[in-house]
């Protein structure tokens, strides 16, 4: 009985290892790591979902201004996340410093392997960490609303802001002369 059940877990791990060696070519991509952290946020999701059944929440239906708010917000602050100096505390563990990327906005390389590489591409990368904070913004709006309300409003704002700054910056260089221009921050 128990070498019955051993032959199909053996037989899924190799063949969970065949697929990793053929994804991966010659390269080397932490697929077991993708997949904890896959894991973890499905594992989120059905937490969440169990937890508002629990209490009776029921998740807001947003219209499309509010909608529009949280996409904003969810850009900014997951880019502030993987790319703020301020926040580079929390990549550290992750990621190594390789130089200044943009105004307030660093370049850091993934610096380590296995599930720490996985973690660090996560953290350090506005486009993987958004559906993680969009998820965690919505599952506030279900607990919390008026407090995450607040913060999608605060974070909507700033990056209205980083956009005039960036704006004020492009016409500023555009309106002065050549010799005089110097870099401004």
């Amino acid at each position: 009985m128990v070498n019955s059940m051993r032959r199909p877990a053996h037989s899924l791990r190799a063949w969970w290892s065949r697929q990793r060696a053929e994804y991966s070519g010659q390269a080397h991509r932490p697929v077991a790591g993708y997949s904890l952290v896959l894991l973890a946020y499905f594992a989120g999701a059905v937490g969440f979902t169990g937890a508002a059944r629990v209490t009776g929440r029921t998740p807001p239906r947003l219209g499309p201004g509010e909608l529009t708010l949280l996409t904003i917000a969810t850009h900014k602050i997951s880019r502030a996340l993987a790319k703020d100096p301020v926040t580079s505390p929390l990549r550290v563990p992750f990621t190594r410093f390789e130089g200044v990327s943009g105004p307030s906005e660093l370049h850091e390389e993934v610096r380590v392997s296995g599930m720490e590489h996985s973690l660090g591409e996560l953290v350090s990368c506005p486009f993987c960490l958004a559906p993680w904070v969009a998820s965690g913004l919505f599952a506030g709006y279900t607990f919390f609303p008026g407090p995450t309300r607040a913060a999608v409003i605060t974070y909507t704002v700033v990056a209205g802001s980083d956009f005039l700054q960036y704006a004020y910056s492009t016409t500023q260089q555009r309106s002065t002369p050549p010799e005089q221009r110097r870099q401004t921050g």
